[in-house]
């Protein structure tokens, strides 16, 4: 590919494919990447061969864990893919796709509709605006409702779909699709077995009366978002096909309207249209607007930077992965000028000085060496040593740090212990590294146990970084039962708690006095605030960032069972110090007692994490559902019906959650599937506090 000049960046899709787990996603990709011609052999994904599902446990369980990112070609034009897991413990990795895409492809499943991965993964897209392209898939399965699925998309994701394409039958005899922008027919022969071949044929007679209205609803809905085909439509000239394009680019650029399309990538139709509605409607990066940063320090100085050659370079890092045989490997989007190997950066986020050493263009887990990258381009590159997911790079001459990504706290951890010495030190390896590449797994030790606790996104998440662990790194471990993150807060304001901290035997003595008042924060808010109210010089200023640090290290072990405290506000009102005598620690540990005594008068509770679950069940197990719902303290929210299925919502307390996967299949004989999403924090009931204390407690 040639990687010079702004006309190539006109040809260039940066591109992921996002949806529910099992809507299609993995074969479609699988589908793309075998008609722009770099897979011989397509890959299934029931058969675990894959492209972009690399890793071992991906191939075994049939899902995408980590994105992998692609370059492929369709109409001279270059496509980076980047293919997102529809798990919801691994929202991170979609979260961290969307940040560096400047589209997307939704997929969705034409019998299950919009389901509540697919609400979380648009949310997601909408933060970051990406604009997107809606492809329908699996219209040949039993039970495929196209309408439907599209009016899901209006009421579910509040979307604008812009209906390119009807399905040509369905079920059994969908046999392709009628474009309503040409107004012809593609017909997918039945001989062709892999699809490579299509007719584009008329419109038969009885559909064309049909296709005649959805195309003049699909004028009308491009008009309402397109200044200049509302133009066209109010003085009654037909846009001709061109113009249609251009304006449903214009659009759809603008993420007024999400073009719709269908097929079914698992029998090898409709995926050719996909690629050109990609190729036609989706942004290159010279079409997003210029991407801004700060200057370094000064997050008030705004600074631009275009997908152009000739700016100073910049890029973010937005994926570690180790590779066996190369080492660590860092992706990133290069959003500005040019990357050569040999290159000296600048990351900007850490002020460390960093060396390009090679340039990969990625392909799943097989790689292409190039001498340099430009902006616009999604690469992986050797030799950073010091850089993490999120982390700016840029000239050192020009530094930039450009907005970074949010990561959801961890909710649920395990305690792992390796079962030999050898394995201890391998442990400590595989933690580093699977840190490294994925930011929400956290890593804490237990001082008083001894043990390494390992936190993550859900059952699933941990499972597969345990089994990452024994595969990659050969570590033999044995693991705790799954543990609940409890956090502990206060319900009411204490005032003027008073205390001393005074050591005068012999020698240089301590002495530090504070008092404080301390407050919840309010509903919601799960921080942590330190005001100072101290006047007149009764504390010096030097010993007051000491009191905060002292509180905010008491705050890290609540009172009532040792869990984090948050939501809480502390205020230091006054205090006294001895010339000789006070110190900072000596301030440092009287802030940490002043918490713990207010602490223990403000009424403490403890928090725990509620998850946002979503069954869906035949009709039948109903009333079993709910009744084991509200058996683990579930609070219906909601109930909804979809294609003969009932939509149970609740908000249940995670800890009431494991091993719901094997309850609710036993309860449905199988036929039930749901999943779950952290949502907030709120308080334990006071018997379920008294157990959690005891059990901390080891009563």
């Amino acid at each position: 590919m040639a990687t010079t000049t702004a006309l190539d960046l006109a040809k260039v899709r940066n591109i992921g494919i996002m949806a529910h787990i099992d809507a299609g996603k993995t074969t479609t990709t699988e589908r793309i990447l075998f008609y722009t011609g770099i897979n011989y052999k397509i890959g299934e994904v029931h058969e675990g061969a894959a492209t972009m599902d690399w890793m071992e446990q991906e191939q075994e369980r049939g899902i995408t864990i980590t994105s992998a990112a692609t370059t492929c070609e369709w109409l001279g034009h270059t496509i980076n893919i980047i293919d997102t897991p529809g798990h919801v413990d691994f929202t991170i990795e979609v979260e961290r796709s969307l940040r560096v895409l400047d589209g997307a492809v939704a997929v969705f499943d034409a019998v299950a509709g919009v389901e509540p991965q697919s609400e979380t993964v648009w949310r997601q897209a909408d933060r970051y605006e990406v604009p997107r392209i809606c492809f329908v898939n699996k219209m040949d399965r039993v039970g495929a409702e196209f309408h439907r699925c599209v009016e899901m998309m209006v009421s579910r994701l509040n979307a604008t779909p812009a209906v390119i394409q009807l399905p040509w039958g369905v079920e059994a005899d969908f046999k392709g699709v009628i474009d309503l922008v040409t107004m012809k027919g593609l017909l997918w022969s039945a001989e062709a077995a892999k699809g490579e071949m299509y007719e584009v044929v008329d419109i038969p007679a009885e559909h064309v009366e049909v296709a005649r209205e959805w195309r003049d609803k699909l004028v009308e809905t491009v008009s309402e978002n397109d200044d200049e085909l509302m133009e066209l439509f109010l003085e009654g000239v037909e846009p001709t096909e061109e113009q249609l394009v251009a304006a449903i680019r214009r659009a759809t650029l603008a993420s007024a309207i999400n073009p719709v399309l269908t097929g079914t990538a698992f029998k090898n139709k409709g995926v050719q249209p996909l690629l050109d509605a990609i190729v036609a409607y989706l942004p290159a990066p010279i079409d997003i607007p210029a991407f801004k940063g700060h200057a370094v320090g000064k997050e008030e100085e705004v600074i631009e930077r275009h997908a152009d050659v000739t700016e100073p370079f910049s890029a973010l890092a937005f994926k570690i992965m180790s590779d066996q045989h190369l080492g660590r490997l860092t992706y990133i989007r290069i959003y500005s000028g040019t990357l050569e190997t040999g290159t000296a950066v600048v990351n900007s986020v850490k002020g460390r000085k960093e060396r390009i050493g090679k340039i990969y263009q990625m392909h799943a887990n097989k790689r292409e060496e190039r001498p340099s990258a430009v902006a616009g381009q999604i690469v992986a590159v050797m030799g950073l040593k010091d850089t993490t997911t999120g982390d700016t790079l840029s000239d050192p001459a020009h530094p930039v740090v450009l907005e970074s990504m949010n990561f959801p706290a961890p909710v649920i951890s395990v305690a792992i212990e390796p079962k030999t010495k050898g394995d201890q030190e391998k442990l400590g390896t595989a933690i580093q590294r699977l840190a490294e590449e994925d930011p929400s797994f956290q890593v804490r030790r237990d001082d008083e146990t001894g043990q390494t606790v390992i936190w993550g996104m859900g059952e699933l998440h941990l499972e597969i970084l345990v089994d990452r662990m024994r595969r990659e790194f050969k570590v033999e471990a044995n693991i705790g039962r799954p543990q609940v993150a409890y956090r502990e807060t206060i319900r009411r304001k204490v005032e003027k708690v008073d205390y001393v901290h005074k050591k005068q035997t012999g020698g240089s003595g301590q002495f530090a006095k504070v008092i404080i008042d301390i407050e919840p924060l309010g509903e919601g808010n799960d921080g942590y605030e330190f005001s100072n109210k101290v006047s007149g010089g009764r504390i010096p200023r030097e010993y007051i960032p000491s009191v905060d640090a002292g509180a905010q290290e008491a705050a890290e072990f609540g009172v009532l069972a040792g869990y984090p405290m948050v939501g809480v506000k502390v205020t230091l009102r006054d205090g006294a110090y001895h010339e000789v005598d006070s110190s900072e620690m000596a301030f440092k540990i009287a802030g940490s007692m002043a918490f713990k005594e207010a602490a223990r008068r403000a009424d403490a509770v403890i928090l725990e994490p509620m998850m946002a679950v979503e069954v869906t069940t035949p009709e039948d197990y109903m009333g079993d559902v709910i009744g084991d719902l509200n058996g683990r303290r579930g609070q219906i929210q909601a109930m909804d019906e979809r294609s003969g299925a009932r939509i149970i919502k609740a908000l249940v307390p995670l800890s009431e959650m494991f091993g719901y996967v094997g309850d609710l299949r036993s309860k449905t004989q199988g036929r039930a599937s749901y999943s779950m999403q952290f949502d907030s924090y709120a308080e334990v009931p006071a018997h379920i506090a008294k157990e959690i204390v005891a059990k901390v407690r080891g009563e």
